[in-house]
């Protein structure tokens, strides 16, 4: 069986496994608090192009990230602007309400929002005369790349920083991917400029390469989240063994470790993309990151599930179904290749 189901099927990275074992014995404080989360810090800092107000935490989960830092972010009375197909609003089992705060949804466009519509929502909100009995929209929620494997153009993330601004709302990105956008032929944003144009975000690590972790990045630092270290810790988020995620990080980033499984992940993605079309199949979203989404017939589908395993994005469908396939750090080429040998020409 060869697998495309998610980019979280393996471990971790040998390079990041070989020094997890190399400083293993080592004795260090505990929460973060140790020389390999401090360089690990370092690095990412300086890879962002950041001074010494950014801040970095290391926190370990998507969810409990999403969740902690949207709660630091937002006052009682506030809620999220995201995408109706975002995954604090689809895929978190409501953590974003848990902590007391609504998802204000909108529009899906491919995974994107529009600036447009963002900039009305707003400007809507605070037309009408009755808006104190209503949440507010305290911050906007993106991620790159989207749950649709889509991208924001440097344009759109630039007005979508300038509608914050203007709004005196963070902005606030899901790097749970991150690693994937950056490795994309088609991406336009860099990590600094990431970092300029967003108040908080996090690099992912889960889906990129490691055991667990992510790392939040505070560009403005306490001025942006002040008090954040106990709320990661009220959130359940935060690690006691904290090295272990230090280690895993200053791996990625003391080369281009990060950078190479990005690349390494796409380019295979767009391989698989490049054969469904090729033989006749039906994309469903034109994507240029990891995750590839196909309409197959259900007696295709069925006939592949043999022999390999992937997604099925949402219901089964009556006659096809659209179905998500998945590469990641660890997909071998013959793998990709074994999937293409398996799909018949339609």
């Amino acid at each position: 069986m060869i697998h495309f189901d998610t980019d979280y099927m393996e471990g971790a990275h040998p390079q990041v496994m070989e020094q997890l074992m190399k400083t293993n014995l080592v004795q260090t404080p505990g929460y973060g608090c140790d020389e390999y989360s401090k360089r690990a810090k370092e690095l990412l800092i300086a890879r962002c192009g950041l001074d010494n107000k950014a801040k970095v935490f290391f926190l370990v989960g998507g969810t409990q990230t999403n969740a902690t830092v949207i709660d630091g972010l937002l006052s009682h009375h506030e809620g999220v602007l995201a995408a109706t197909t975002a995954h604090i609003n689809v895929h978190e089992s409501g953590a974003i309400e848990a902590s007391g705060h609504k998802v204000l949804t909108l529009p899906s466009h491919h995974g994107k929002v529009k600036t447009e519509e963002v900039e009305e929502y707003i400007s809507s909100f605070y037309a009408d005369e009755t808006y104190e009995h209503m949440v507010v929209p305290g911050m906007l929620y993106i991620s790159q790349p989207t749950e649709y494997g889509t991208l924001y153009s440097k344009e759109e993330m630039t007005e979508l920083h300038r509608i914050c601004k203007k709004a005196n709302i963070p902005l606030y990105m899901d790097g749970a991917r991150l690693a994937y956008a950056l490795g994309s032929p088609e991406n336009e944003v860099s990590l600094e400029e990431i970092a300029h144009l967003c108040d908080v975000f996090y690099v992912g690590g889960t889906k990129c390469g490691l055991l667990f972790g992510e790392a939040v990045v505070v560009p403005q630092g306490e001025t942006t989240l002040p008090h954040f270290f106990p709320l990661v810790k009220q959130h359940g988020a935060l690690l006691a063994k904290g090295r272990l995620q230090g280690v895993q990080f200053e791996t990625l980033f003391r080369n281009q470790l990060y950078e190479e499984i990005g690349v390494h992940a796409v380019r295979l993605a767009l391989k698989l993309k490049e054969a469904f079309v090729n033989r006749g199949y039906q994309l469903h979203i034109d994507s240029f990151t990891n995750q590839q989404f196909v309409v197959l017939p259900n007696e295709i589908m069925d006939r592949l599930g043999e022999e390999a395993s992937f997604e099925i994005w949402g219901a089964r469908g009556v006659k096809e179904t659209i179905v998500r396939f998945v590469t990641s750090w660890a997909t071998k080429e013959e793998d990709v290749d074994r999937l293409i040998e398996l799909l018949p020409t339609r």
